[in-house]
Order: C-alpha cells, then structure tokens, then sequence
C-alpha cells in the first residue's frame, strides 16, 4: 500500500501544480511544473520508484524494472491522484482545467510531440534511475524535472504539454465530470506516451546491449 499511496501524493501534487499554475497564466509554469515533479521524485523515488506517470510506468515494465503484476496498481493510483488533484483545484480556485491542444494544431502534430517528449522523458528515467552504472547517484530527480520542464516549454504550447496520461486524463476527467469539459482530445494523451514510453524502453535495451548499463 505504501507504494501506492507515494504514487497517489507524488501525482496529486504534480497535477496540481500543473492546474494552478495553468490557471494562472503564469509564464513561469514549465518551471514550476518541472520543479514539483523533481521534489516529489526525491520524496519518493526510494519508495515506490516516483513515477508519476502510467507511461513511465509502461517503460520500466517493458525494460523489466517493475513487475508487470504492478503495472495496473500503479496507474489506478496515479489516475486517482490526478483526478483529485483536478477537483482540488476546483475547490481552490473555483475554474477547471485539463491540457488541450492548440486550437491550430493537427491531432497528428500534438501527437508527435507527446511521443517525442515522452519518449525522452522515460529514456532520461530509465538511464538516470535503473540504471546499473548511474546507481546511487543524486541527480536523478533533477534530471527527471528537467527534461518535463524543457518538454513543456518547448511543446506544451503545441500539445498541452502533458507527457504523462495521468497529467492528460485525469483533470479532464474531473472538468467534464464538472461540466466544463470534453474527452474527445484525452486519446491523445495516452496514444503519444505510450508510444513514447514503449520506444525508449526498446532505445534503451538497445542501448545497454546484453548487459544492464
């Protein structure tokens, strides 16, 4: 259970920086959105692994990290945190959120940089945090809230900038749950990451050959 209640803490607070900062416009979002998930990394990576994210989730399962027989608890705890955290800031605020697309912007285009960003999101994990040669170290929640923060300055302007099916489904689950909202975009948010996730899985197998770099 502990494993899941630090998936559910570390994913809630993650969201709701993500809802607040949104809702506030600050220009300054990608940093702190970057910054909550290097702190919640460092709260529970000796714990649960912090992942915060089905699709990272998806990648240590695939590059044999986590147990397969987890993958399910931890996406129902990482949901559950985001959809908490969606009508928290609900409460706290009295708006809802939930990342979106650019009105201007192609399904196939956000769907590419939700991939891309994804994809170098769980490389980063998978390198900084299973690997063999990089145990031990002190970087890993700053490298991890980095590469989020890049992506989301870099394309959150493009595809909602989520990178995370939690960050993407949750929130929106609470909006239209609200009344606020739609799920017609949310596929968008599992399809890219998951992608994503499962090819730096295989780059990263590549990458270490036959043994555990």
């Amino acid at each position: 259970m502990r494993l899941y209640l630090t998936e559910f803490i570390g994913t809630f607070f993650l969201v709701l920086t993500v809802g607040l900062t949104s809702i506030s416009d600050s220009p300054f979002a990608p940093l702190a959105i970057g910054s909550a998930l290097m702190v919640m990394v460092y709260m529970g990576g000796h714990i649960s692994g912090a992942h915060y994210n089905p699709a990272v989730s998806l990648a240590l399962c695939i590059r044999g990290a986590l147990p397969w027989t987890q993958f399910a608890p931890y996406v129902v705890s990482q949901l559950v945190g985001a959809v908490v955290a969606g009508f928290v800031v609900y409460l706290i605020t009295g708006s809802t959120f939930g990342p979106a697309p650019a009105v201007d912007a192609a399904a196939t285009t956000s769907l590419l940089v939700e991939g891309l960003f994804t994809f170098a999101l769980a490389l980063v994990v998978l390198h900084a945090a299973t690997a063999s040669k990089t145990a031990g170290n002190s970087f890993y929640g700053l490298a991890i809230g980095f590469t989020v923060m890049v992506g989301v300055f870099a394309g959150g302007g493009i595809s909602g900038g989520a990178f995370n099916p939690a960050v993407g489904v949750g929130p929106n689950i609470a909006r239209t749950m609200l009344g606020a909202g739609t799920l017609g975009h949310v596929w968008l948010y599992v399809v890219g990451p998951a992608i994503g996730a499962a090819l730096a899985a295989l780059a990263f197998k590549a990458q270490a050959g036959d043994r555990t770099v």
